[in-house]
């Protein structure tokens, strides 16, 4: 399958998956989502990647939301695939076992907003602009808005966003916790680049295994969550990592981890 609409680079252990479709807001058509299922298997099998970005291209738009011209004449049945293939997408991104981070420049409106609040941590310019408009359009939020938008920012602002169909600038988002950091638009590939270089120093397995935990720990009880926590530490324990990072800072000098 030929991926035209999404780009994808790899370098120095970061994988770059840019959202292809400027002209359309890099709304999410067909195509568009099989390809960034495509980009996120190849990252998660290579084991030079450490981290991942998703943006879009261009300065408009991280992205749209569903492109609405696929779906105007949509039966029930399409409408529910259509859904099903966006929550595909995002559940790949929040279970990715690499942390990934999403890179907003611009609109990230619908979809586009889900996907971001699928990846664990959402850096933005600020002239981004946010939101979940779908009942502007008679439709609510399919690709886990009702799901992740109340976890993040709790349920009466999540409601506020979705009920209203409102767009919030980048400053509010991360007044209310949508948004981890806001930066100018020029230093937006900057603060992502040192971002991901500080994460891709610690140990691969502990991060993999801590973003399950935390990922998990909404969702159940909090004494299993702790049994989880401990059983992790002890697999960790294990690890070559750990060997290292005691003996680096006994030693006091960088770690140098593997990922065994």
């Amino acid at each position: 399958m030929e991926l035209k609409n999404t780009l994808y680079e790899k370098k120095d252990g970061i994988a770059l998956i840019t959202i292809n479709r400027p002209a359309a807001l890099n709304a999410l058509d067909e195509e568009t989502v099989l390809g960034l299922l495509s980009r996120l298997q190849d990252a998660e099998k290579d084991d030079n990647i450490r981290v991942v970005v998703i943006t879009g291209a261009g300065e408009k738009a991280f992205c749209a939301g569903l492109d609405l011209k696929t779906v105007k004449d949509i039966s029930a049945i399409k409408a529910w695939e259509t859904t099903k293939r966006l929550q595909k997408l995002t559940l790949t991104i929040e279970e990715l076992g690499k942390p990934v981070i999403a890179a907003i420049n611009g609109y990230a409106l619908g979809g586009g907003l889900e996907l971001a609040m699928a990846c664990d941590i959402r850096i933005a310019s600020e002239n981004a602009r946010v939101g979940q408009p779908e009942v502007n359009v008679g439709l609510i939020p399919g690709s886990g808005g009702t799901q992740r938008l109340p976890r993040l920012v709790g349920k009466g602002i999540a409601k506020e966003l979705i009920f209203t169909g409102k767009m919030i600038d980048a400053k509010t988002a991360e007044k209310i916790g949508l948004i981890n950091i806001v930066v100018p638009p020029e230093k937006l590939q900057s603060t992502i680049e040192e971002l991901s270089k500080e994460i891709m120093s610690k140990p691969p397995i502990a991060l993999r295994l801590v973003k399950e935990l935390i990922n998990n720990s909404t969702e159940i009880d909090q004494r299993i969550g702790l049994m989880h926590e401990c059983e992790a530490f002890g697999i960790l324990a294990s690890t070559e990592d750990f060997k290292e990072g005691v003996s680096a800072f006994l030693e006091k000098r960088k770690p140098e981890y593997k990922g065994r």
